[in-house]
């Protein structure tokens, strides 16, 4: 019975995609997609009902199923506010209680235009929708347009929350009027249920904003501008140590550093294309008459670095990587800590290549992918997105490329997804999402085969007959961009970072000023090995200094007391083992060593 999904009604069971004519008694719904979409689709109705029945004066516009659960978007002359929400969730069981039936009519435009005269906010909807044909789901008192499916009746609802109140533009306009938002969750069972919301207590303690204070690693300043991070040191030592892991990896792989201007001439971005179909997001500034583009994507200056010199079939593949810096103009109510900043930085890279090497160098990257997933904890998937309706080039070339991504998959026995019809319209792609320690996804890196920018920049090398021929691009980036990822990584960790990327790795603890010359001795010999030292002198009790550490995550506290001193040794507590224990100093030097050796890419 688990592994079927639907509505038991005298024995049998009801495929889920008919439930919006089915009636039904006991239920069980397995938690997958297509169930839980139908059951949030219906649970976003109850909310409405349950707003309508509150609120009388309440208007309604859309109620979609989203990533994370559902929404209803509407306005009220009343002020709602986040301790509404029990309320409006009491209301929303008491209604399902009813076990109202939902049922389906429709009308024509005429019909509803009509029904609905009094309600802009149904006016608008319909004018985003084409066709004469409406459909309209009533339970109770309640109606709204919607194509559905729903299910039989509302008492089929009861694993529900509501989890927050936000503003929303009518239609995601911005210069539309503003309405309120209400957000919720549903499931098919409680079990479910309870588990997603001890991950959003999870994800509130483990929020990359709030240990990104606590931790010293990065801050905003609004004197500065919305969506510009400013990097503090424990951020940047993180960060550097991910950069440089990356770089000596990259290196061994065949890549070689770049790095392009921040501005260029906005003919460049004409002929890239970014200019005609990209201008929204960028930012621009004119310098002696004539108009520059602050760089938002690091490609441009890649194919300059190509064009820099003739090139040979035996020249390919060309591997150039840069950490570029890019600039995007989100908009302010989308901006969220590291995860959407207006600056960031790219572990970017563009390969330049024959055709017929494009398989090799995928296989390349995703055996790279693999390495570095596991170095950081993350399990992975992937997706290959095909040609979409829109695109350019030739169907066998499609065909070609697509076939070259899809092998290099299959041969490192990665499972992957379809998107059929998903990719750029320049190329097929692969877009690699992670799954973090609190099993939340996130799209992180990509990998794209790009035959149009060699197009649009006349790209070429010559072949063995000294003809020239048109170079492949593949864009490819692993981590995405540095502050998405290391939001995600903290939050990953809980700020525990693991002891090869740790802000702070070592903190030396003097019980008392007598142990100070030996402490700042060790320090430097840490130090001068590449380690994080932090040196807690501060005029406080022990006790308060070792706390004050261990809020900080650091790995590993040596408490350097009398005995310690005398012996030449050191006092560990080990945060990974949770465990205290004794080492000579040179034995706890190598021990540091080891460690940083265990890790590579």
């Amino acid at each position: 019975m688990a592994e079927k999904i639907g509505v038991r009604k005298e024995g049998e069971i009801y495929d889920l995609q008919s439930l919006a004519t089915q009636e039904g008694e006991a239920i069980y719904f397995g938690d997958n997609d297509p169930a839980l979409e139908i059951i949030r689709h219906s649970c976003a109705h109850l909310l409405a009902q349950a707003i309508k029945q509150l609120y009388p004066d309440a208007q309604f516009f859309v109620g979609p199923v989203v990533q994370e659960g559902f929404y209803y978007d509407f306005k009220t002359s009343s002020k709602i506010s986040e301790e509404d929400l029990e309320r409006i969730e009491e209301r929303m069981r008491a209604i399902a209680k009813n076990k109202h039936p939902i049922t389906k009519s429709t009308m024509t435009r005429k019909e509803a235009l009509e029904k609905f005269k009094d309600d802009p906010l149904k006016h608008a909807v319909m004018s985003r929708i084409a066709g004469d044909s409406f459909s309209v789901y009533s339970q109770g008192e309640f109606e709204d347009l919607c194509r559905g499916p729903h299910l039989p009746h509302t008492g089929l609802l009861q694993h529900f929350k509501l989890t927050k109140l936000a503003g929303a533009y009518l239609g995601g306009d911005e210069n539309a009027e503003m309405l309120q938002r209400i957000y919720g969750i549903a499931f098919a069972s409680k079990e479910a249920l309870k588990e997603y919301l001890f991950q959003l207590e999870e994800a509130k303690k483990r929020d990359h904003r709030k240990l990104g204070q606590e931790l010293g690693l990065f801050c905003f300043n609004e004197d500065l501008g919305a969506g510009l991070p400013i990097w503090l040191p424990n951020g940047m030592r993180l960060r550097q140590r991910i950069e440089n892991l990356l770089s000596k990896a990259l290196l061994k792989y065949g890549y070689e550093p770049v790095r392009g201007p921040e501005i260029l001439k906005s003919s460049l971005w004409q002929t890239s294309g970014h200019y005609q179909n990209y201008k929204e997001n960028m930012y621009f500034t004119t310098i002696d008459e004539v108009e520059y583009g602050i760089k938002p994507m690091n490609c441009v200056g890649h194919i300059k670095v190509y064009e820099h010199a003739l090139r040979s079939y035996k020249d390919l593949p060309l591997r150039f990587y840069e950490y570029g810096v890019v600039h995007r103009h989100e908009k302010s109510g989308v901006l969220h800590g590291l995860l959407r900043v207006r600056e960031f930085t790219q572990d970017d890279a563009h390969i330049f290549c024959r055709f017929n090497q494009i398989k090799a160098e995928v296989l390349a990257i995703l055996e790279f992918t693999k390495k570095v997933m596991e170095v950081f904890g993350f399990s992975y998937e992937m997706e290959l997105s095909t040609k979409p309706e829109k695109h350019i080039g030739e169907a066998h070339i499609w065909e070609q490329a697509t076939t070259a991504l899809k092998e290099a998959l299959e041969e490192q026995n990665i499972s992957f997804g379809i998107d059929a019809g998903g990719g750029a319209f320049y190329g097929p792609k692969i877009d690699i999402k992670i799954t973090d320690a609190i099993k939340r996804k996130w799209q992180c890196g990509t990998v794209q085969v790009d035959m149009n920018l060699p197009e649009r920049f006349n790209l070429s090398y010559a072949n063995e007959q000294d003809q020239e021929e048109r170079p492949v691009m593949i864009h490819r980036a692993i981590l995405g961009s540095f502050e998405r990822f290391i939001a995600i990584l903290t939050e990953h960790y809980g700020g525990n970072y693991p002891f090869f990327i740790a802000p702070v790795q070592i903190a030396l603890v003097p019980v008392s000023s007598d142990q100070l010359e030996y402490a700042k001795a060790l320090q430097t010999d840490l130090v001068e090995k590449g380690f994080f030292v932090q040196l807690a002198d501060k005029n406080e009790t022990l006790s308060k200094r070792i706390r004050t550490l261990e809020k900080q995550k650091i790995p590993f506290i040596a408490v350097l007391g009398q005995q310690e001193v005398a012996q030449n040794s050191v006092a560990v507590r080990d945060r990974a083992l949770g465990q205290q224990y004794s080492l000579s100093k040179t034995e706890f030097v190598q021990q540091m060593e080891a460690k940083m050796q265990e890790v590579s890419f």
